[in-house]
C-alpha cells in the first residue's frame, strides 16, 4: 500500500491479475427438457452423464381432450461415445440419421448403444404414469464401420422406476434420440391427415444421476465457483483490512482494485447459483447467466486496464498518464465488447459461429497486445 513499489512487485501484481481474470468458459448442460408434440416428431438430446444416471420420459396433457382414434408408438435410442464432437457438434439432421445405428462413425472410436420402444393404445394410456419396462434394456458395443453387427449384450439386473426408460452405463457424452409416431386407428385411413392436428401433449425428458441433475462437466465447475466465491470473499476482507491499516497512503488505483474484487465476488456468486440451479432443478435462468457473463467481461476488462496502469508506473513513478489514457480506454472498450459478445454467444448456443470466431480471435489479439505493452514498458 506504500507509494513506492519495486518492479518485482509490479510483475507479481500483473501475474496475480491475469491469474484472476481467466475462468473456464462453457455453457452449463441442461438436464430437463420439455417440448410440445402435435405430429410425428424426432427429438435429439445431448448430455454428458455419470454412470447409473437414469433417463425419465413423462407425457403430460389434458386427458379430457384425448382423441381415442390415435395410438402412439414412441421409440428411443441412447448412444455413448468417446468422441465429444460426435455427440455435441453433430447437427440435429445428421444426428437423427444415427437412430438405430449399430456401428461407430470412424474406426478407432468406441462406445455403446441401447434402444427400445413403447406402444400406447390411446392418449389416456400415454398420459398415465407407469413403469414402462420390467427391466432396463440391455446395451451393446458399437461395432467397427466395416465389421458385422455384434450380438453381444450387457444386461441390467434392476427394475426401472416410474417413467424411467434407460440408464447410463459409463461416464461419457451421450446422444439420446426420441421418435414420436402417432398412429390413426380410424376406419377411414384418409381421415388421418385431417385428424393429425386434433391431438397435442408435452413430452418431458429428465436425466438424473448420482449428483442429482449435475453432469460430470458441471459438478466440478459448481465446486470451482463455490471455492472461488470463498476466495473472493477472503480477498475482499483482506483488502479492506489493508485499506484500513494504510488509509493515509491509499491511491486511486487501489479503489479500482477493490472494484475488481467486488465484481469478482458478484460474478462467481451468480455462476455458482447457476450451477446450483442445474444441480437441483436441471435448468437455469438464461437471463441470469447472460448477466454473469457481462459481469465477467466487465471484470476482466477492468483488470487488464489496471495491469497496464500499474505497468506504466501511474501513482508509483508517474503522477499522471497523459495521452496514454485514450489508448487505455480503447483497449478496455474493445475487450469489453468482444468479451461480452463471446460470452453471450457461448451461453446461447452460437459459440461455433463466425461471429464467435471473430470475437475469440480479437480477444487473443488484444491479450497479446496487452502482454507486449507490459513487456515493452518494463524494458523501457
Amino acid at each position: 500500500m506504500h507509494k513506492k513499489m519495486s518492479y518485482d512487485q509490479v510483475h507479481w501484481l500483473c501475474l496475480l491479475f491475469f491469474a484472476l481474470v481467466f475462468r473456464p468458459g462453457t455453457a452449463a448442460e441442461v438436464s430437463v427438457w420439455s417440448m410440445d408434440i402435435n405430429s410425428t416428431q424426432d427429438a435429439v438430446f445431448r448430455k454428458t452423464l455419470y454412470a447409473n444416471t437414469t433417463i425419465f420420459m413423462k407425457f403430460q396433457g389434458d386427458s379430457r381432450r384425448c382423441n381415442k382414434s390415435f395410438a402412439f408408438n414412441i421409440s428411443w435410442y441412447l448412444r455413448s461415445s468417446v468422441c465429444y464432437n460426435e455427440v455435441f457438434n453433430t447437427p440435429d439432421n445428421k444426428a437423427r440419421n444415427m437412430f438405430g445405428m449399430e456401428h461407430m462413425l470412424k474406426d478407432g472410436w468406441s462406445g455403446f448403444y441401447s434402444q427400445g420402444y413403447m406402444y400406447f393404445d390411446n392418449c389416456s394410456s400415454l398420459l398415465l404414469p407407469k413403469v414402462y419396462y420390467p427391466d432396463f434394456n440391455p446395451y451393446q458395443p458399437l461395432t467397427s464401420p466395416k465389421s458385422d453387427p455384434s450380438n453381444q449384450s450387457f444386461f441390467w439386473s434392476e427394475k426401472p422406476d416410474i417413467s424411467a426408460v434407460a440408464k447410463a452405463w459409463e461416464d461419457s457424452p451421450y446422444l439420446f434420440i426420441v421418435k414420436v409416431q402417432p398412429l390413426f386407428r380410424g376406419a377411414d385411413d384418409e381421415a388421418e391427415g385431417g385428424e393429425q392436428s386434433s391431438f397435442t401433449f408435452s413430452m418431458k425428458v429428465e436425466m438424473k444421476g448420482p449428483h442429482e441433475y449435475s453432469s460430470p462437466a458441471d459438478w466440478p465447475l459448481m465446486m470451482f465457483f463455490m471455492v472461488m466465491c470463498i476466495v473472493y470473499v477472503l480477498f475482499g476482507v483482506l483488502w479492506l483490512f489493508w485499506c484500513a491499516c494504510y488509509w493515509r497512503d491509499l491511491l486511486r488505483i487501489q479503489f479500482w482494485i477493490g472494484a475488481v474484487i467486488i465484481l469478482g465476488m458478484l460474478e462467481k456468486a451468480v455462476f455458482y447459483s447457476e450451477y446450483q440451479s442445474i444441480h437441483y432443478k436441471g435448468d437455469y435462468v438464461l437471463g441470469a447467466v447472460i448477466f454473469a457473463e457481462l459481469l465477467s467481461a466487465l471484470k476482466r476488462s477492468l483488470a487488464r486496464i489496471l495491469v497496464l496502469i500499474v505497468s506504466l508506473g501511474y501513482g508509483i513513478v508517474k503522477p499522471r498518464l497523459g495521452t496514454t489514457v485514450h489508448r487505455l480506454v480503447a483497449v478496455g472498450i474493445f475487450y469489453l465488447l468482444f468479451s461480452s459478445v463471446e460470452g453471450v454467444l457461448r451461453v446461447t448456443g452460437g459459440f461455433y459461429g463466425t461471429v464467435a470466431l471473430v470475437a475469440n480471435l480479437s480477444l487473443s489479439l488484444i491479450d497479446s497486445c496487452v502482454m507486449w505493452w507490459i513487456s515493452f514498458n518494463q524494458l523501457a
